[in-house]
């Protein structure tokens, strides 16, 4: 049977439809589970922060919420922090498969503690879920994107932020749920939103044993057997079948010519020096750039902080500012939904940034004029034109922003890195991820407080900021192989992006394959020949 999925305009005739099948999608959905504990966490913790009965169980005041607020919520993005450099170091020795379901365990055992109910467990608790998110946010992008084929390798990757959204908005609900039906009175009514998080994590216990572990890290490993098998599995062909063999001979031919620029040496101390490399160092900005950015158009200030915002634009009462966000929730995963499954690989990356940035900045400055014309931060407004407009922005928001900088950083980051220096890379990116929530998350408060409607002026120039960063430097990566990612932002290649697409151009009307190229090279002949 075809596969629904299949790009079928996008591939050549020598691509078997096998590649398109079930496995990969299976793969990625089993690893996705993580980013599914990611996504319920960035709903859930807002509102379950405004619920009755956790304030009376933590003792939160009215002159304590706000530091207890920024605590609790920063405590998880310090972890993972952390936890993305322990990844590092851990993935680059264990591999990527084993280090996902021992982070598994982690994250259960600070769930567990999170549910005792005293305050200093639960800072324990979120920090160790915390670390587990820092963890496998860094690891299964690269896991995804080492394991896809390059037709369809933005869509599998962005089933991690599909997970991500799809668990969102089930955090939303839960919290809308039980603060109507179940008595602020007890503590029932906030250990329920937490003890969810358990489910997530225990499906990812379940499925991932069953998974391959990356053929690219095995390669990397001298691990050539075990490789070629892992990848006739996701790719559900025989292991002597031309394109399997070719491809295999394309990822072993780029591992050994990284390992001979390196000298064979893979310490981290010689990685860190390759990502200052040129050439690299370039790929490495622009993750980093892309994830800071990314937190810098005012995706977690909403997610983090929604209730409180749909109170300064008049929506007023827990159940109506919960039932809003809800309704946020649903249209940003649907958009982040139809975008990865059926356009970020027609459409590419670069447009979809382009687009999403100036959408995005458009509603944050209406949100901003209306908050300032208004009053909204010192009282009230009445529910008008005005109002409603402020609420249909939020939701314009969610959508240009769900189908661009919502997942496509991750992708980016997870797709343009060498093989030698990845984890590495990919660490730098996800800490900025991390770091950059953990400011935003535990500086948003404050900023609502001291410089009010400031705030929507501040994300939407930021995003303004990210606009031209993607027009400048960050070129198309669409359906282009991890193994010529080389062409594209190479030490000989110029930073801006529309040179370092026609770079590439030029590579691939050469009809030559990776290790052609490095065959030739080790020959001592010119990269760039015609076939005869």
């Amino acid at each position: 049977m075809r596969n629904p999925f299949a790009l079928s305009g996008a591939i050549g005739d020598d691509t078997p439809r096998e590649i398109f099948g079930y496995r990969i999608y299976l793969l990625a959905l089993s690893a996705t589970w993580a980013s599914a504990m990611y996504g319920y966490d960035s709903a859930f913790i807002g509102g379950t922060l405004n619920l009755p009965s956790f304030q009376t169980s933590f003792g939160l005041t009215a002159a304590t919420t706000t530091n207890l607020s920024s605590n609790i919520v920063s405590t998880f993005q310090a972890g993972a922090f952390f936890g993305a450099i322990l990844g590092f170091f851990l993935a680059e020795r264990l591999g990527r498969k084993l280090v996902i379901i021992i982070f598994g365990v982690v994250f259960i055992t600070g769930v567990i503690l999170q549910l005792i109910g005293h305050l200093g467990l639960l800072y324990a608790g979120r920090a160790l879920t915390g670390v587990t998110i820092g963890c496998t946010s860094m690891i299964i992008p690269i896991y995804i994107s080492e394991c896809s084929p390059a037709q369809i390798r933005g869509r599998m990757v962005g089933m991690f932020e599909i997970m991500l959204q799809i668990a969102l908005v089930f955090g939303f609900w839960v919290n809308y749920g039980v603060q109507k039906n179940i008595s602020g009175k007890t503590p029932k009514q906030w250990r329920i939103p937490v003890g969810v998080q358990l489910i997530p994590a225990g499906l990812l216990l379940i499925f991932m044993p069953f998974m391959i572990e990356s053929p690219r890290w095995l390669v990397s490993k001298n691990r050539n057997e075990l490789a070629l098998k892992n990848l006739a599995w996701v790719r559900n062909l025989p292991e002597d079948h031309p394109y399997l063999q070719r491809e295999m001979a394309d990822i072993q031919a780029a591992v050994e010519h990284e390992l001979q620029i390196v000298h064979g040496s893979r310490s981290a101390f010689q990685m860190l020096r390759e990502c200052g490399a040129p050439g690299i160092r370039n790929r490495v900005l622009i993750s980093v750039m892309l994830m800071l950015l990314q937190n810098l158009t005012g995706i977690n200030a909403i997610n983090y902080y929604s209730p409180t915002i749909f109170k300064s634009i008049g929506f007023t009462g827990t159940s109506v500012q919960l039932l809003a966000t809800g309704v946020y929730g649903i249209v940003k995963m649907v958009t982040t939904v139809v975008f990865m499954v059926f356009i970020v690989d027609r459409l590419g990356r670069r447009p979809a940034l382009l687009v999403g940035a100036v959408g995005a900045a458009v509603a944050m400055f209406y949100l901003a004029i209306y908050s300032e014309l208004s009053g909204s931060f010192k009282h009230i407004p009445p529910k008008d034109s005005g109002s409603n407009a402020a609420v249909a922005m939020i939701y314009i928001y969610a959508i240009f922003y769900g189908f661009s900088w919502n997942g496509i950083p991750w992708i980016i980051a997870s797709e343009i890195l060498p093989n030698r220096v990845r984890t590495l890379g990919m660490m730098f990116s996800v800490c900025m991820q991390w770091l950059a929530q953990f400011v935003v998350v535990y500086s948003l408060p404050h900023m609502v407080k001291s410089i009010t409607f400031g705030t929507f002026y501040f994300f939407g120039t930021c995003t303004l900021v990210a606009l031209a960063f993607a027009y400048l430097f960050v070129p198309e990566t669409k359906s282009v192989p991890l193994e010529e990612m080389d062409f594209l932002f190479g030490e000989d290649v110029s930073v801006f992006a529309v040179a370092a697409k026609r770079h590439y151009y030029e590579f691939k009307q050469t009809g030559l394959t990776v290790s052609e190229i490095h065959n030739t090279e080790k020959g001592g002949e010119t990269q760039y020949i015609e076939k005869v």
